[in-house]
C-alpha cells in the first residue's frame, strides 16, 4: 500500500477556463434578451397606467359629442399626469389624442412615445383607439397586435 498517494484538489485550469467561456456565452445571450424583456414590460405597463386617462377623454366624449374639445384641464380630464418609471413624461392630450414618453426604451436607450387616437366607427358605439408613436416597435416596445398597435 502507497501511503503518499497523491490527490488532487480544486479543479485543472483548463476546466476553469471552460466554466469561464460557458458562462461568458450565456451572459452574451441573456442580458441583451433581459434588456428587451424589461422594455417590454414597460411598455405594457405605460399603456396600463393611461388607461385611466382614456376612460377620462371617453367620458369627455360621451358628454360633449366630439372628440374636438377633449384636451387636458377640461371636461374631467387631468392638467397633470405623474411621471413613473413606466410614463416618464410629455405628457398631453389635445383633441382627445393622449401623448406621452413612456420608460420603454429603444436599442440605443432612446425612450419610446406612446400616442393614442380615439376614433368614432360611423353608427357605431364603440371608441376604437389606434395606437402609435414608437412604441409600436417590434424589438422593444409593443408588437403589431399587441395593444392597439397595427
Amino acid at each position: 500500500m502507497n501511503r503518499y498517494r497523491s490527490l488532487q484538489k480544486g479543479f485543472t485550469l483548463i476546466e476553469l477556463m471552460i466554466v469561464v467561456a460557458i458562462m461568458g456565452i450565456l451572459a452574451a445571450i441573456a442580458i441583451p434578451q433581459y434588456s428587451d424583456y424589461t422594455s417590454r414590460g414597460r411598455a405594457v405597463a405605460a399603456k396600463s397606467e393611461l388607461a385611466s386617462i382614456k376612460t377620462a377623454v371617453n367620458v369627455c366624449i360621451a358628454e360633449t359629442g366630439q372628440i374636438a374639445g377633449c384636451n387636458q384641464n377640461t371636461n374631467g380630464i387631468p392638467n397633470t399626469f405623474t411621471a413613473t418609471r413606466n410614463v416618464t413624461g410629455d405628457y398631453g392630450v389635445a383633441d382627445g389624442v393622449i401623448t406621452a414618453t413612456s420608460g420603454a426604451t429603444d436599442i440605443d436607450g432612446v425612450a419610446l412615445t406612446i400616442e393614442l387616437t380615439p376614433t368614432l366607427a360611423a353608427g357605431g358605439g364603440n371608441m376604437v383607439w389606434v395606437e402609435s408613436g414608437t412604441i409600436c416597435n417590434v424589438d422593444r416596445g409593443l408588437r403589431p397586435g399587441q395593444g392597439d398597435c397595427p
